[in-house]
């Protein structure tokens, strides 16, 4: 099998400060991401991806430029999106800023895209939702070209057409890896499938093993469109945290989780969070929180499940104290991922 690479994910979750300047919360957050992927990649973790929204509660709207930040501070680990919402975005600017990062960090650069869960991008620049598929399509078959080939001519819809012209920077590596991210939607998993592209799914709620036919339509499609599916990258991400001891780390967590999902609960009429919920989800769903022991396991149980080369711990930290926050990726680069990737040697 591919060696498991393990890694983090963040929406870099904030404290709005609701100023137009001074935004003193944004600032004290940001430095924390850079310390926080910094430490990742001393601890030998493989992956580490910034999240784009553009919402108050969330900092990183440009994913790119943290992750240039980053590759000045890091050395191995690979810096990615999670996602970038490329519907919403220019694939030629996109594909330029990353080129631009992976020239900065030696080539280690990646993009995971998807369409996004969130939809206030559309509006803030110019587009309907009534688009959202078509959007995304159009816009990530520009980027597969301009990836691919240096000049690109391309006519589309919704964007200007492209004749004959170089996109540059071009990156260190051959080409950018481009992954693409999946919640649970069938088109998504066969659209990967399709294109022969890795495939991330983030299980954010509901029994895992529910997620294992989006794995097998995911590899039946590669398999009809004549691609080695012994070759196919596929990714599990979920919210994860980890301290000394199961209790601990479920008490520390659930503030947070709580918050967070009761705010997009009344956002999108899910009702409030429960903390019998949260254990359900803990002991019998996707959550990955207490013990380093319950993280290995739990990871383990996820590549029964799905035999995923790749997984990445959401990290949803919030308003916890963030030595917390990093005594947590400390035990997750230098305790699980050791532990997981000696068990699937």
């Amino acid at each position: 099998m591919k060696r498991m690479e393990l890694g983090i994910s963040t929406f870099g979750e904030v404290t709005p400060d609701g100023l137009s300047g001074k935004a003193v919360n944004a600032n004290k957050r940001v430095q924390q991401l850079l310390a926080e992927v910094k430490l990742a990649d001393e601890v030998g973790l493989d992956v580490f991806a910034f999240g784009e929204h553009h919402r108050p509660d969330f900092v990183i709207s440009a994913p790119e430029i943290l992750m240039s930040a980053a590759a000045a501070i890091t050395k191995k680990i690979k810096l990615s999106t999670s996602v970038i919402v490329l519907s919403s975005a220019d694939p030629v600017r996109t594909f330029q800023n990353l080129a631009t990062v992976d020239l900065v960090s030696n080539g280690r650069a990646e993009i995971m895209a998807g369409r996004g869960s969130f939809i206030e991008s559309f509006p803030l620049f110019g587009y309907d939702l009534k688009d959202y598929d078509k959007l995304f399509e159009e816009k990530l078959d520009l980027f597969l070209r301009i990836n691919k080939q240096i000049n690109v001519s391309w006519q589309g819809k919704f964007r200007p057409a492209i004749d004959n012209l170089g996109v540059y920077p071009r990156p260190l590596q051959a080409q950018l890896p481009i992954w693409l991210g999946v919640g649970g939607t069938p088109a998504s998993a066969a659209r990967a499938g399709k294109l022969n592209l890795p495939m991330i799914i983030a299980i954010l709620g509901g029994p895992p093993h529910q997620f294992v036919p989006f794995a097998d339509l995911y590899r039946e499609t590669a398999k009809k469109a004549g691609h080695d599916v012994s070759q196919l990258q596929l990714g599990i991400s979920t919210h994860f945290y980890v301290a000394e001891d199961s209790k601990q780390a479920a008490d520390e967590y659930y503030p947070n989780y709580e918050k967070v999902f009761t705010r997009l609960g009344r956002e999108r009429g899910w009702p409030p969070m429960t903390r019998t919920q949260y254990e359900q989800n803990r002991n019998h769903g996707p959550l990955t929180i207490g013990s380093v022991q319950q993280a290995i396991d739990k990871i383990l149980m996820f590549y029964e499940l799905f035999g995923n080369t790749r997984y990445v711990a959401q990290f949803m930290m919030g308003d916890l104290d963030h030595t917390k926050t990093l005594k947590a990726i400390e035990l997750l680069g230098t305790q699980v991922a050791p532990a997981v990737r000696k068990a699937l040697h």
